[in-house]
C-alpha cells in the first residue's frame, strides 16, 4: 500500500536519485518544495530547465560553458601553456576562489577508481594529451582530490605525462587526505597550489 500519493512518491522517488540524497532527504525536500508557493516551484523548475538548456561543456577544457568555450578558455590573460588539471567543475571553482592560479584548466570528469570500475579510458585523458602539443603545454599541476582515488589518477597521469617533456606538479599535502578541494578554505588550497611539487614519471 502506497503511503504518499504518486505524485508525491513520484517527486520523492526523482529526488533520491541525486547525489548524496538519501531518502529521508528526499523526503524532507519533497515536502520543502510542496510548501513552496507555486511561483516559487515554477522557479526552481525553470533553473534546472533553463541550466540543462543552456549549459554544455566547454569544448577545450570541459568545464560548465554557455557557448562553445568557458569564460576561462577565452580569458586571452591566462597563461596558456600552463594546465591544472581537476576532477570536476566545482573543484575549478575552489582552485578559482584562492586567486593563486592565472593558467588554464582541464577538467577530467572524475578519478580513475578501480572498485567502481573506472579506468583512465572514463577519463578526458585522451583529450588532456591531445592539448599538450597543440597548445604548447610547459607545466600541468595536477590538482585531484587528496583521497586514494585522487591518488591514483594523479600518480597514473604523472607516468603518462613526464615522457613528454613537461613538467608535472602536484599541489601540496596542505589538504587533509581523504578530503575533497570542494570544502578546503582559500587559504589551505592557495598554499597547497603554492607549495606544489614535482612528480617522477
Amino acid at each position: 500500500m502506497a503511503v504518499y500519493a504518486a505524485p508525491v512518491q513520484e517527486l520523492i522517488d526523482e529526488l533520491g536519485r541525486l547525489p548524496g540524497v538519501g531518502p529521508k532527504s528526499a523526503q524532507r525536500i519533497a515536502f520543502h518544495l510542496l510548501k513552496l508557493s507555486r511561483e516559487d516551484a515554477l522557479r526552481l523548475a525553470k533553473a534546472v530547465v533553463e541550466a540543462k538548456d543552456r549549459v554544455a561543456w566547454c569544448t577545450r577544457c570541459f568545464n560548465v560553458a554557455e557557448g562553445e568555450l568557458c569564460g576561462i578558455c577565452t580569458d586571452d590573460r591566462r597563461d596558456a601553456t600552463v594546465v591544472c588539471v581537476v576532477e570536476e567543475p566545482r573543484d575549478l571553482v575552489a582552485v578559482e576562489k584562492t586567486q593563486e592560479f592565472r593558467g588554464r584548466y582541464h577538467v577530467l570528469g572524475g578519478a580513475m577508481s578501480p572498485i567502481e570500475g573506472i579506468g583512465p579510458e572514463h577519463l578526458r585523458v585522451k583529450e588532456l594529451l591531445a592539448r599538450i602539443d597543440a597548445e604548447e603545454i610547459t607545466e600541468v599541476i595536477l590538482c585531484t582530490n587528496p583521497n586514494i582515488e585522487g591518488e591514483t589518477t594523479a600518480m597514473y597521469l604523472a607516468r603518462l605525462l613526464k615522457p613528454l617533456g613537461l613538467r608535472v606538479t602536484r599541489i601540496a599535502s596542505g589538504l587533509p587526505v581523504g578530503g575533497d578541494l570542494e570544502y578546503a578554505d582559500e587559504l589551505t588550497l592557495g598554499r597547497a597550489l603554492e607549495g606544489r611539487r614535482e612528480l617522477e614519471g
